[in-house]
């Protein structure tokens, strides 16, 4: 608790005097995490269908990249674990049934989406957070699985809940499996984050019933009722994974996405005014407790509701998460999805999620946003896409920083060298020298201002490239003939601790040729 409220007052402090803090305006903000989903499962957003091949699935995927990265996206959070199975290459489980239409069956040769995933996402200045489902492992009761799948491999790890196999969060040894699953991507891929979403026990069928009541009497840990035993058994999953996550990556950001409502007030004085399902009493999650322990790096609920929704009103549940942030991140899942839809007549007014996103901005505990889904902005959120790309997000921006995982800013980047060529501007500099914490750069921001401009680096608008990768080089290609600019770059680290600039550089972009 005192870790918290210290690292609370540190941003306080700390931050407004910095260099490179966050711009307070809250029409282009300097740091803000704009995220979305893509959803694997059943092939929601990619791939389209199964079965494609692996050009088409590249191809795909960066129309994908691209179309966020247009609309000012800074994060993307990809479903590689739908239903134990694998977008990677993974010793432990098979590969999904949503790449080639048959479980256990590879891409192609050489091929790793996830990987392809990731270096095309930093190459575009957006981080990529692998998103796991940890519990599902078949999504009905016709699911064909593969042999080395663990519904056949250990049958004795699972219960049946509806026609849906799902692992017993209260077996020792599932934990301790789902935890070296998530570690095979934290130790071999290059992911900025790790990400749950809200399926933890399952949600409630009429006439169904969990079948765990031998594993409670089997592993009960000095638990009398079986609702207390199952919201530890999480806790115990997500404290765990907080741990082994940061021991071998300590930059590696761990968040999870609940339901929007923690308890309701009816429930529990600490709840929100609020009369829907809870996480607590309905999933056995626990959500508000993993971020006052700090055992999340992020939390990210599912605020799918409209301000006029009578039962959770959006707003109300924005204040009553802003209010039990303890110091860490709070992104607001909103529902692309619902736009237009007709089931309640405030998704259809053009301005409800403008409206979300000027109410979220509008508090200082509130860090950004995520949306489901990505295939949304291709369909009913079009419009909403466009609004963020010519208003909400027209300027780029950075993630916001985490000070309790490290708040080592880097060295500047050295040797800022400009040319004016016919292609434009060439910009090139040296990696930094390494700062305390040993970590030199992952990746660059590049400023210009034209003349007579303001120079520094606390305005997005002047943001001309982000990449989260080690390039140390750039052309701008987007200048006018023989107009003057100054130019700035700043290293990142993997947190996206900013530098001190390099520069400014000055340079008069190259006359054009007259035609002969």
């Amino acid at each position: 608790m005192f870790k918290l409220t210290f690292y609370a007052l540190l941003l306080t402090i700390v931050q407004p005097l910095s260099l490179f803090a966050q711009d307070t305006s809250k029409i282009a903000p300097k740091r803000e995490f704009r995220g979305v989903w893509v959803a694997t499962v059943a092939n929601i957003d990619w791939p389209s269908k199964p079965g494609l091949s692996v050009d088409q699935q590249k191809q795909e995927l960066i129309g994908i990249l691209e179309k966020h990265k247009e609309n000012g996206m800074n994060a993307i959070m990809l479903q590689v674990r739908p239903a134990a199975d694998a977008f990677y290459a993974s010793p432990r489980e098979p590969w999904s049934q949503w790449l080639m239409g048959r479980q256990g069956i590879a891409p192609s040769p050489g091929y790793d989406p996830l990987a392809f995933a990731i270096k095309e996402a930093h190459s575009r200045g957006m981080e990529l957070h692998a998103w796991f489902n940890p519990y599902r492992a078949t999504m009905s009761p016709n699911s064909v699985v593969h042999e080395s799948h663990m519904t056949r491999k250990r049958p004795e790890l699972f219960f049946t809940y509806a026609g849906k196999k799902q692992f017993d969060p209260g077996i020792p040894e599932v934990r301790e499996y789902i935890v070296q699953v998530i570690l095979d991507v934290v130790k071999g891929y290059d992911v900025d984050g790790i990400h749950f979403d809200d399926y933890f026990y399952p949600y409630k069928v009429e006439g169904q019933r969990i079948n765990d009541a031998a594993t409670f009497s089997k592993y009960a840990n000095g638990f009398t009722d079986i609702n207390d035993w199952r919201r530890n058994n999480v806790d115990v999953l997500i404290k765990q994974l907080n741990d082994s996550i940061h021991y071998y990556k300590k930059y590696v950001k761990f968040g999870v996405s609940p339901f929007g409502i923690w308890r309701n007030r009816s429930e529990d004085i600490l709840g929100s005014e609020t009369s829907g399902l809870s996480n607590y009493a309905e999933l056995f999650a626990d959500s508000r407790k993993w971020v006052k322990e700090g055992w999340v790096d992020y939390i990210n609920p599912q605020i799918y509701f409209s301000f006029t929704r009578r039962v959770a009103p959006f707003a109300t549940l924005v204040d009553w998460w802003s209010n039990n942030t303890y110091g860490r991140h709070l992104y607001i899942g909103q529902a692309a999805y619902l736009v237009n839809q007709r089931m309640e007549a405030a998704w259809r007014l053009p301005k409800q999620m403008p409206d979300q996103i000027r109410y979220i901005r509008k508090n200082n505990r509130v860090q950004g946003s995520v949306y489901f889904s990505s295939k949304s902005f291709s369909t009913v959120a079009r419009a909403f896409g466009d609004s963020l790309k010519n208003d909400f997000y027209k300027y780029p921006a950075l993630p916001p920083q985490m000070p309790w995982l490290d708040d080592v800013m880097p060295n500047q980047p050295q040797q800022l060298i400009a040319d004016a060529l016919n292609d434009g501007v060439h910009l090139k500099w040296e990696k930094p020298l390494p700062a305390e914490d040993g970590e030199t750069a992952s990746g660059y921001v590049i400023y210009r201002f034209e003349e007579g401009e303001k120079i520094g680096i606390l305005n997005a608008r002047n943001i001309l490239k982000i990449s989260f990768e080690e390039f140390t080089s750039y052309i701008d290609t987007d200048v006018d003939s023989g107009k003057r600019y100054n130019y700035l770059v700043t290293a990142l680290d993997r947190l996206k601790n900013e530098s001190e600039p390099s520069g400014p550089v000055g340079i008069q972009a190259k006359e054009a040729l007259a035609p002969n």
